[in-house]
C-alpha cells in the first residue's frame, strides 16, 4: 500500500524497524540452519546461503527469532536437527500441519439498486463469525467455519466471448447486476500424522534437503464442508438473492495460504516444540513466533495472532536479557 494504511511488512513494520537504526537488511539470503553449541545447548547464530553466488556465511547472535512462516521456519528447524544437533525430544517438529479449508460457498444475484455503485480503492466485504457448535448448536463434527464475502456489480467479463463490436462496448458502459458471494473458511484440526519432513536424498539449489508433504483434510473437515455449502445457500436465499449457485472447488492443504502448526507451543516438552513464551524447549535463546507455533487453527485469519505472540515474546526476551538469563 503506497499510503501505508494497509498493514504490511513493506509499508508498515519494516520502515518502523529501520527508523530505530538497529536493523540491517540482508537480501538475497536463504537461512539453511541454526548453529548450536553442543556444550551449552544454546544457539550461536545461523548459516545463510547467498542466493547470488551460493556462498555460505555465518551470522552470530545471542538471541534468534525464527519468523520464516510456518513451513519455512520448520524447514530450518528440521535441517538444524539434522545438521546442527538441535534437539527434537518430542518428535513434534514438522507435525500437526494445519490450514483453513476453503474454496467453498455460494453466490447469487440481486434485483434492484440499479442506480447504486460502490466507491473507494478497496471497498470492504462482509464477515460472518463462526456459529456452529456454540451453545445449543450441535453438529456431527468438531469446531466450525466462518464466511467472508461481499457484493459487487458484474463487470466487463460478464459478456466475454459472447458478443463483439459496438453493441458489446455500449452494453459494458452500464454496470451489470448486483451479485453477492459467501465463501467459507473452516477450521482444520491438528493431526499428528499431517506432517512435513526432510527428503532423504533430494536437495534444492542451495544444497538444503527439500520438504516432503504428507497431509490432507480428514473426515471431520469433509463433514463440515457439507454445511459450508448448504448454509451459504440458505443465507443467500433468506436474504432475497436469486440464481443461487453453490461453489466447491478442489481443495488441498496450503491453498488458503494460512499454514499453521509444525512447531507447536505447549506446557510439556514431551508433547510440544515450544514453551509458553515461544522458546524452543531445549534451546531457550531460540524463539519461533510465526504460524508454526499454533496448536489449533480456529477459522479466522491468524496474522494478528502471530503479531501479538511476537510482541509478547519480544517483551519476555528483553526482560530475560536484562536479568542475565539469556
Amino acid at each position: 500500500c503506497p499510503y501505508g494504511a494497509y498493514l504490511s511488512t513493506q509499508s508498515s513494520t519494516l520502515p518502523a524497524a529501520m527508523r530505530t537504526g538497529n536493523l540491517t537488511i540482508r537480501p538475497f539470503s536463504t537461512v539453511s540452519k541454526i548453529l548450536i553449541d553442543q556444550k551449552t545447548k544454546k544457539a550461536t547464530g545461523v548459516e545463510v546461503i547467498d542466493s547470488t553466488d551460493f556462498s555460505s556465511i555465518n551470522y552470530y547472535s545471542k538471541i534468534i527469532f525464527l519468523n520464516a512462516s510456518a513451513i519455512g521456519s520448520t524447514h530450518i528447524l528440521l535441517n538444524s536437527v539434522k545438521e546442527s544437533g538441535l534437539i527434537n525430544e518430542s518428535d513434534q517438529i514438522g507435525r500437526n500441519l494445519m490450514d483453513h479449508h476453503s474454496r467453498i460457498g455460494a453466490m447469487g444475484t440481486y434485483d434492484g439498486f440499479e442506480d447504486k455503485y460502490f466507491v473507494g480503492r478497496r471497498a470492504n466485504g462482509v464477515f460472518i463469525p463462526r456459529f456452529q457448535n456454540i451453545g445449543n448448536d450441535k453438529r456431527n463434527y468438531l469446531r466450525g467455519f466462518d464466511y467472508q464475502g461481499g457484493a459487487s456489480r458484474e463487470a466487463w467479463s460478464r459478456n466475454t466471448g459472447r458478443e463483439f463490436g459496438a453493441d458489446l462496448k455500449n452494453k459494458l458502459t452500464i454496470p451489470g447486476s448486483w451479485t453477492m458471494n459467501l465463501m467459507a473458511y473452516g477450521e482444520c484440526l491438528p493431526y499428528e500424522d499431517n506432517q512435513i519432513s526432510l527428503h532423504s536424498t533430494q536437495k534444492d539449489k542451495f544444497g538444503i534437503p527439500t520438504l516432503i508433504f504428507d497431509a490432507e483434510i480428514k473426515e471431520n473437515e469433509i463433514k463440515m464442508r457439507k454445511d459450508m455449502i448448504s448454509e451459504a445457500r440458505e443465507i443467500l436465499e433468506i436474504s432475497g438473492l436469486k440464481n443461487i449457485r453453490t461453489i466447491e472447488r478442489p481443495y488441498r492443504l496450503g491453498l488458503s495460504k494460512h499454514e499453521m502448526g509444525t512447531a507447536r507451543m505447549g506446557n510439556d516438552k514431551k508433547t510440544s516444540v515450544l514453551n509458553k513464551y515461544n522458546q524452543v524447549w531445549e534451546h531457550k535463546n531460540v524463539f519461533v513466533t510465526d504460524g508454526a507455533c499454533m496448536t489449533s487453527s480456529n477459522c479466522v485469519n491468524p496474522s494478528l495472532t502471530y503479531m501479538a505472540l511476537t510482541a509478547r515474546a519480544v517483551d519476555f526476551a528483553v526482560k530475560e536479557v536484562k536479568k542475565g538469563n539469556l
